[in-house]
């Protein structure tokens, strides 16, 4: 698993949301979601944005460039 993926998990996980909603919510298919979180696969800027988003973390906490998942708005 990628930083990305495995992070992506826990905040859904912690949240008690399945993939599938998380897909609808991201207007792609289940098995696309999947692979973001098995890390074969990468979102797009736009739907980076809109998963940060979601869970109010940064894209930075994301990809693994910090540990701080705090987002200061």
């Amino acid at each position: 698993m990628s930083v990305f993926g495995d992070r992506l998990k826990q905040l859904r996980t912690n949240k008690n949301i399945m993939q599938k909603d998380m897909a609808k919510y991201l207007e792609i298919a289940t098995i696309s979601y999947q692979r973001y979180e098995y890390g074969e696969r990468e979102p797009d800027f736009n739907k980076l944005v809109k998963i940060a988003d979601y869970f109010n973390v940064s894209i930075d906490y994301l990809l693994g460039r910090t540990n701080k998942s705090e987002v200061n708005r």
